[in-house]
């Protein structure tokens, strides 16, 4: 797991990458669990549509989406009429269903086996539409237009954009396999971006998305690669004597902060994205990793021991003084932080149990959002709501999110599989 064994051991897993082509899956099993005390109640009427035609799936997936976030719960849809037009809705009807507002979508066959997918986002207050689009799709598009649809609902009732349509990175190990994928923000939907028979660890998105930073030990030792999701180029960007791990992005996508043995134990270096330009950071006795970027590019938290047990530290990404971030409990680590700044998450130890944590910056105030016993590398989504992270379930590596206020838990399950170290992009 990452809380333990990232600390002391991500400085030496190996990796033996090998590019692959990739493979699109959808095995993935999606649960979810708890809500919101205030959660938006809609009603998400079955689409339209021709018989055989995948709309089932397409609502299926949006409502799967809008409960995930943990602030938005469906109102129950069977017995009541399904309409395709605003005119069609009976309002009063799905009032009395404590329904706030109401989806109604049609699937139509379009020439040459494509569709025509609309949907409208009805107020059932207020009796006036809220957004309304339609969308031109072929095959292998529906996944990516409900999670579009999805985006869309989610913000027109929070105000704040949705990361339906945003993308994870995580670790599955199958027997002997291990393989680096990249997924829809549900874990569907994955390819394979490098597959090997020896570990592989600590995935990293670049800011546009478009690369992935991650380390390799095909050399017989790690060494950090950064490579194209768009044509599956890489290259070695920290190759140096000793250890080189836990690369974290800069917010402009062009240095790398990454943890290095080269000079003494364990440190904390700034590296240019291209392997230029190395710079060292931290300056201490004790074992510093783990760093990650605040979102206006002028701090590094990261992990150290230098206080006698791991804790979170803060340091410029200038140089100069660290200073400690975190105090309560005795063994914190695994940070990130959130998009606007204002919260930390990373793994608390309590009494045996490794769970995900929230530490709000401005007050110091911090809380337990998982109640799990063996969680790894919490990643905040791109709109700052929920936490993606890693944990034990029957024995085996799960990814699950949470919502800040810890209330709405998803796991995302995949059989006969183990899936670790998961980063949410963009």
């Amino acid at each position: 797991m990452r809380s333990l064994t990232h600390f002391f051991i991500r400085i030496l897993l190996p990796l033996a990458a090998l590019a692959s082509g990739l493979q699109a899956r959808a095995a993935l099993e999606i649960q979810v669990t708890g809500g919101a005390a205030s959660r938006i109640p809609v009603a998400l009427v079955p689409f339209q549509a021709p018989p055989n035609s995948p709309a089932p799936e397409l609502t299926s997936i949006i409502g799967q989406d809008l409960l995930r976030s943990g602030q938005i719960s469906l109102v129950e849809t069977t017995g009541m009429q399904h309409p395709q037009e605003p005119a069609q809705i009976d309002y009063p009807a799905w009032r009395g269903k404590g329904a706030d507002a109401v989806v109604i979508g049609q699937v139509v066959g379009l020439p040459g086996g494509r569709f025509e997918v609309r949907f409208r986002l009805m107020d059932a207050v207020r009796q006036t539409q809220l957004a309304g689009l339609s969308f031109n799709v072929g095959a292998g598009q529906w996944r990516a237009v409900a999670h579009k649809i999805a985006d869309i609902i989610y913000e027109k009732l929070t105000g704040i954009p949705g990361v339906f349509s945003s993308r994870i990175s995580y670790v599955q190990k199958r027997g002997a396999q291990y393989e680096l994928r990249v997924a829809d923000a549900d874990g569907q939907n994955w390819q394979t971006v490098v597959r090997s028979r020896e570990p592989i660890i600590s995935p990293a998105f670049s800011p546009d998305g478009q690369r992935l930073a991650y380390v390799s030990f095909e050399n017989k030792k790690p060494v950090v690669y950064v490579q194209s999701l768009r044509d599956g180029g890489r290259r070695a960007v920290a190759a140096f004597k000793g250890s080189n791990s836990a690369p974290a992005w800069s917010p402009d996508g062009k240095r790398l902060a990454v943890t290095l043995t080269r000079d003494a134990g364990s440190q904390i270096y700034l590296i240019d994205a291209d392997g230029g330009g190395l710079t060292r950071l931290t300056r201490s006795g004790a074992i510093d990793t783990e760093p990650v970027w605040s979102p206006d590019g002028q701090w590094i938290y990261f992990t150290s021991d230098r206080g006698g047990s791991p804790q979170i530290y803060r340091v410029s990404s200038k140089g100069g003084d660290a200073k400690r971030i975190s105090f309560e409990g005795e063994y914190n680590v695994s940070p990130d932080i959130s998009p606007d700044g204002k919260y930390l998450a990373y793994i608390q130890r309590d009494g045996g149990r490794f769970r995900v944590a929230l530490h709000e910056l401005a007050s110091g105030q911090v809380r337990v959002l998982t109640d799990s016993a063996y969680d790894e590398s919490p990643s905040f989504a791109p709109n700052g709501q929920l936490l993606l992270y890693a944990t034990l379930s029957g024995g085996r590596g799960v990814l699950g999110t949470v919502s800040l206020d810890g209330r709405t838990k998803a796991r995302l399950s995949e059989p006969g599989t183990d899936a670790r170290e998961p980063a949410w992009g963009p």
